[in-house]
């Protein structure tokens, strides 16, 4: 496929410029095949994995679309999980940083849903939700669609799966029935092509290859046995030392059980399964994305939504059932230029899983052997970063550059050790390089953030 760059689409000037100052220049291959009919006004069906620009795709499309004198609900974006609707909401504040008028507003559980109701009542012009949330306000009637222009339904095979159908069904008969619908998915199950024809209107249909290739990701297979699934795991661990792996496993019970056995070996560990609460989910993913956590261990529902930059590897303690979910699994390593490593365990009883996901990437899988290992305590492998847990949040006025401000002023550290910094409501995380974290809670402790002294300790797991 030939390059195209954005400044052949027919956008607006500002729009341009500012795409151009966030480092596009030239279009992905789902943004080549999908912009082009989203900006004509076409409804769009398209397949394509995490991480291939699909948000940049729909959200130009919709910021096209806005009429900006207008303070009413005219585009809604539909998100399995909070988690992907922050960085989608994330995403389109910085596309539309071209003008001051537009209005996004995050529709999610978990938050207080007082605030929410405030900036609805304010004039809202994009809205990013979760079904559940979204449903709360329609019923309220704090919600309104009958104004909106544009639906995104966005990782829609992931809501069917989470069980958001009848959802989606109850949240689209608010929307009015003339509107532009935009569906996007991993994979196109029957499910996926049942709602397109209940809801979209003579849709384009896009298809991007989602096999991933060696040039970009590293696909490996090793042969174990059951009892040697776990050193197999730690041999792999340890020969590669990756700052940022996902290990997959198929049950909460596997997901947990293989976190505790890599803790009790000295491996910087989370686990990330269905049943942590919202707050706990929160802290494991801000210490993973910061590289103070090297290790999560996630099963595919709780990791739905996850878009860790930098992601060095993937490991498939248990291969799924489905090869389109290990294209989607392993999807999440080698992005934005970087050559990224998936991993693969796998026993005599899985062969039949491996030969699946061959027929499935048209390729031979390659195997390698794994040496002899023993799980134990000496093999310690510390992550970069450490992460401080600040007593102060958005509602406390805390910006990240006030958290920066206070760590690298006088005698204090250099911006370069400074890292990741997260601002929740109530409190803030900030990522330290290791040997400067002791000085940084020190020079937090000791000095003020905008004027004002707040509790500051190390984050558990740090």
């Amino acid at each position: 496929m030939n390059t195209v760059e954005f400044s052949s689409l027919p956008l607006n000037p500002a729009l341009l410029d500012n795409i151009k100052s966030l480092g596009y220049t030239h279009l992905t291959p789902i943004q080549a095949e999908t912009l082009p009919h989203i900006l004509e006004g076409r409804d769009v069906i398209a397949q394509a994995k995490t991480g291939s620009g699909k948000t940049a795709a729909f959200g130009i499309g919709l910021l096209s679309h806005l009429d900006l004198s207008r303070f009413s609900v005219q585009a809604l974006v539909i998100c399995p999980t909070r988690e992907l609707a922050d960085q989608v909401t994330k995403e389109l504040r910085g596309l539309a940083r071209f003008t001051q008028n537009c209005k996004i507003l995050s529709l999610c559980g978990g938050v207080p849903f007082g605030p929410q109701l405030a900036s609805l009542e304010h004039g809202v012009h994009i809205v990013v939700g979760t079904p559940g949330r979204l449903q709360e306000h329609l019923r309220k009637r704090s919600l309104r669609l009958s104004n909106l222009k544009v639906l995104v339904l966005d990782e829609a095979d992931r809501m069917l799966d989470m069980g958001f159908e009848d959802a989606i069904r109850d949240v689209l008969s608010y929307t009015p029935k003339h509107k532009q619908t935009l569906l996007f998915s991993a994979t196109y199950s029957d499910l996926i092509r049942e709602m397109s024809q209940a809801f979209q209107n003579q849709p384009v249909s896009v298809s991007i290859d989602s096999r991933h290739h060696d040039s970009v990701i590293e696909q490996r297979f090793y042969q174990t046995d059951k009892a040697q699934r776990a050193n197999a795991l730690g041999y792999l661990l340890a020969y590669h030392r990756p700052e940022s792996t996902v290990v997959f496993c198929n049950t909460k019970k596997d997901c947990q059980d293989v976190a505790s056995m890599l803790e009790n070996c000295g491996f910087s560990v989370q686990a990330l399964h269905g049943d942590l609460e919202q707050k706990h989910r929160d802290q494991v993913l801000v210490r993973f994305a910061n590289k103070s956590c090297s290790i999560l261990v996630a099963t595919d529902v709780a990791a739905r939504g996850l878009d860790i930059k930098e992601l060095q590897a993937v490991i498939n303690y248990e291969l799924p059932w489905d090869a389109e979910i290990y294209v989607h699994r392993i999807g999440r390593t080698g992005r934005a230029g970087s050559k990224g490593l998936a991993l693969s365990l796998a026993t005599q009883q899985e062969l039949g899983r491996v030969k699946a996901i061959e027929d499935y990437q048209a390729s031979t899988a390659r195997w390698d052997e794994v040496a002899p290992f023993v799980m134990g305590y000496e093999h310690r492998f510390e992550p970069p970063m450490v992460t401080l847990w600040i007593d102060g949040g958005r509602k406390n006025k805390v910006r990240p550059g006030d958290i920066l401000g206070a760590l690298t002023g006088d005698a204090g550290l250099a911006g370069s050790e400074v890292g990741k910094i997260d601002i929740f409501d109530a409190h803030a995380y900030v990522a330290i390089k290791r040997d400067s974290a002791d000085k940084a809670l020190n020079q937090l402790r000791n000095g003020k953030i905008k004027g004002r002294s707040f509790n500051v300790r190390k984050s558990q797991w740090g």
